[in-house]
């Protein structure tokens, strides 16, 4: 795996002490309102400085940079803020649909708070307490990411508008696509994999921020073509590096149980890879165990050996591999500055790589 760049971390501590600096008022101010009120605020801040890439602030700081912004300029940081805001909603409301318990090694705030309400011996159901307090507590970050996005000019807002649009329409054509059992198989399930991925994460981690920061440079009009044949490849290329490690990731490295894409029976393209070569046995086991809830460990790991026998995990390696190809030779040639240009590259290449 490739080295997480230095810049990555310079930003990130950036955004983290703006965020901090937020979180740590509101949980103070809304605490004095009513003691209750510490603990989904508490959760909130927590998940938000439990770590994660930075990943959406720093491509968003690179277009703005890219494209002539000051790299001091505090309004970048905000913007950067207010995604990882916007990903922690995106990040609760997820595990609420998906029922996971764990969340970067902690457990998911629905979990927490259904755990809390059996400790207290609360009346009513825990579950429909834990995820009810878990919605609301990605409102709030969806309110905070708003209200940290503040004065920016309207090409900002509109692009962060669309961002939250895209987002969420993914997110529903991923949900329908599990319910449907996984994608169907072949070419026809790897572009609807696809469609899924740009849309639930490609364009909100990679394209959109881009965009936004150009956006706040006041170079949308000029920037947004070029960077997006940088970012809607390198998107599509983070999704596809999602799902291997979402079918393959080390639960010690990523924080979720090993395997959970299987469990779920996300329409990922590996599936419809695997989908479309598998027979006999191999084939079987697919149609009757991915997407099962209550798949055993020894199962997770006869449906990798598919993933692997079929070609599937090669295919989708080479794909990632072809698209930061494509993303590197567009940067090359992209008219932004090439502090911006050698940073976006090292990037690229750290999203193809990474193992969580």
């Amino acid at each position: 795996m490739r080295a997480l760049p230095s810049s990555l971390n310079r930003i990130a501590e950036r955004v983290e002490a703006r965020l901090d600096t937020l979180l740590h008022a509101e949980t103070e101010r809304w605490a004095d309102l009513d003691p209750s009120l510490e603990q989904p605020m508490s959760a909130m801040r927590r998940l938000v400085l439990s770590g994660g890439k930075r990943l959406r602030p720093a491509f968003c700081h690179w277009g703005f940079v890219g494209s002539g912004g000051n790299p001091e300029d505090s309004a970048v940081v905000d913007a950067g803020a207010a995604l990882e805001l916007l990903h922690t909603f995106a990040l609760i409301h997820d595990d609420v649909m998906d029922g996971s318990p764990l969340r970067r090694g902690l457990h998911t705030v629905h979990r927490s708070f259904e755990t809390r309400h059996a400790a207290e011996g609360w009346r009513g159901e825990g579950r429909r307490f834990g995820e009810g307090v878990a919605i609301l507590v990605g409102d709030l970050a969806f309110v905070y990411a708003d209200q940290l996005l503040g004065d920016a000019p309207r090409a900002a807002w509109d692009v962060f508008t669309e961002l939250r649009l895209e987002v969420n329409v993914g997110q529903y054509l991923d949900l329908v696509g599990t319910a449907q059992g996984g994608t169907v198989p072949g070419e026809a399930g790897v572009e609807q994999a696809r469609r899924i991925g740009q849309y639930k994460s490609g364009k909100y981690t990679i394209e959109r921020p881009l965009h936004l920061g150009a956006a706040l440079a006041g170079r949308l009009d000029d920037m947004a073509g070029p960077l997006s044949a940088f970012g809607a490849p390198l998107g599509e290329a983070f999704q596809l590096r999602d799902d291997l490690l979402g079918a393959f990731g080390d639960t010690a490295v990523t924080g979720k149980p090993v395997g959970e894409d299987l469990r779920e029976g996300r329409p990922t393209a590996l599936f419809a890879h695997a989908a479309g070569s598998a027979d006999g046995a191999a084939a079987k086991l697919l149609a009757d165990r991915f997407g099962a809830s209550d798949l055993t460990d020894a199962e997770v790991a006869e449906l990798q050996d598919v993933l692997e026998e079929t070609g599937a995990r090669r295919k989708v390696e080479a794909a990632v591999d072809r698209l930061v190809a494509e993303a590197l030779a567009a940067i090359d040639h992209a008219p932004v500055l090439p502090e911006a240009r050698a940073e976006l590259a090292e990037l690229a290449c750290y999203v193809a790589s990474r193992d969580h």
